[in-house]
């Protein structure tokens, strides 16, 4: 199984955006921010593409899947 890093925190945070206004914005809940911030949860491509919109950054640099 391929190992997953998450570096949503980081690109959040340089948009200014706190767990819940990301969340308000990509239609999730606050939960689901911070259990991808952790990398305990596997995006659908819908929401790694809104994500990746919303904090205006490429998708493989948020999410990086290592073999």
């Amino acid at each position: 199984m391929a190992e997953f890093e998450c570096r949503l925190k980081k690109y959040r945070q340089m948009k200014e955006l706190t767990q819940e206004q990301l969340a308000e914005k990509v239609g999730v809940r606050r939960e689901t921010i911070m259990r991808l911030e952790k990398a305990q949860y596997n995006p659908s491509l819908k929401l790694a593409i809104d994500i990746s919109r919303a904090v205006e950054a490429p998708i493989e640099e948020i999410f990086v899947f290592k073999q």
